[in-house]
């Protein structure tokens, strides 16, 4: 699904041999300031009987999500072939499953922390045309042609999985288009469809795939296609600062409300986002698919900051349900990753498909703690 996914454009900066001229003020180049270490993931080993309701946590379902991203190459690959054994329905197989299969590892951060925070997305349904109409004015673009993607692991290795994203001006490089401009001018791209309300039109881009229906009852899917590589911000958090609203009201239902009582306000907080997503049409599919390129299970699958935690695993999350201190504890799968995950305890959980998921998703903000479950006989993984 990878909702709000890609890499974004980064400033790189490239540091350079100090050689200043000798002066009676600067006789010689200062010793640079030392580096932070980057935050890093420590995996300490549990015991499944300290897992947070692992008794009588049910794990069928979670055999069926985990066995939708196999086959894995790896580590996974063993796990892959003795889940394939395990009988639909059969609990106890489940169970002997994961416990067999696997270790726990409590995800810690190396600063200390051991909890983090937990949110939700889902997947929109928007109503719009096939046709610019008087109602359906505002276009759902695939990639723009002029869109150019720089893999910047081609210069340096150390920069594996970074990208930049522009446009050619000239014989330079240059940021590509920000949302306040694809909006006022559009862009040189094929338009898939044309939605009916720009609020909703925004969310589609925070979940970063959805279906359109159109009036006749026909539906197509679309998922992310690339990002015009600028960062997300935060509506909420715009709005918020703004004393629009406050934090208790920060939800997409606080947030949609908030646009239908202030249209003279809305472009202008949309515009505090620049960040803009590019769509492709999806064949058709039992569910979005997710950054393992497989159809994601509403409930038990998870986004996760790959960099720590490896898709296709399972993950073992202790949180709330959203607005409640009712008790969220589920084996999940690690099958999606997002622009906005980023971070060792940091989970996006799936609620799936429509408004009622849109509803769960919206009001999900939760703190939560989170085991890597990884294939016994094997250390545990690397930073990605």
């Amino acid at each position: 699904m990878t909702h709000i996914r890609g890499a974004f454009l980064l400033p790189i900066v490239m540091a350079a041999a100090c050689v200043p001229l000798q002066s009676e003020r600067c006789p010689q180049c200062p010793a640079p300031a030392a580096k932070a270490a980057p935050e890093t993931a420590v995996y300490l080993e549990y015991a499944y009987d300290a897992l947070p309701g692992w008794p009588s946590a049910g794990l069928e379902r979670s055999v069926r999500a985990f066995i939708a991203g196999c086959p894995r190459p790896g580590p996974l690959a063993r796990a892959c072939e003795a889940a394939s054994s395990v009988p639909p329905g059969d609990e106890a197989a489940a169970r002997r499953f994961f416990e067999a299969s696997f270790v726990p590892y409590a995800l810690v951060s190396s600063e200390g922390a051991d909890t983090g925070l937990i949110t939700g997305y889902y997947e929109p349904i928007v109503e719009g045309s096939r046709v610019q109409t008087e109602r359906h004015r505002h276009p759902v673009f695939s990639v723009p042609e002029d869109l150019i993607v720089v893999d910047l692991a081609a210069i340096s290795p150390e920069l594996r999985g970074l990208r930049l994203r522009g446009r050619v001006e000239g014989r330079r490089l240059v940021p590509y288009f920000s949302r306040a401009q694809i909006d006022s001018r559009g862009v040189a791209a094929p338009v898939i469809a044309w939605i009916s309300d720009p609020v909703e039109l925004f969310f589609l881009h925070i979940q970063g795939s959805g279906q359109v229906r159109f009036e006749d009852g026909t539906r197509i899917r679309i998922g992310f296609a690339d990002q015009n590589g600028h960062p997300y911000r935060s509506l909420g958090r715009y709005l918020i600062d703004r004393g629009e609203l406050v934090l208790e009201q920060a939800s997409m239902q606080g947030i949609k409300a908030w646009a239908a009582s202030n249209p003279g306000k809305l472009q202008e907080a949309l515009n505090a986002n620049p960040s803009y997503v590019f769509f492709r049409e999806l064949p058709p599919s039992d569910g979005p698919p997710g950054a393992l390129g497989v159809p994601l299970t509403p409930e038990f699958s998870l986004a996760v900051d790959r960099r720590f935690v490896p898709l296709g695993a399972p993950v073992y999350l202790a949180t709330t349900y959203p607005l409640s201190e009712e008790r969220l504890e589920r084996m999940m799968a690690a099958q999606d990753t997002g622009g906005a995950i980023r971070g060792i305890v940091r989970g996006d959980f799936y609620w799936g498909t429509g408004p009622e998921a849109g509803a769960a998703a919206g009001r999900m903000r939760s703190q939560g703690r989170m085991w890597l479950m990884w294939p016994r006989g094997e250390s545990p993984p690397r930073p990605d």
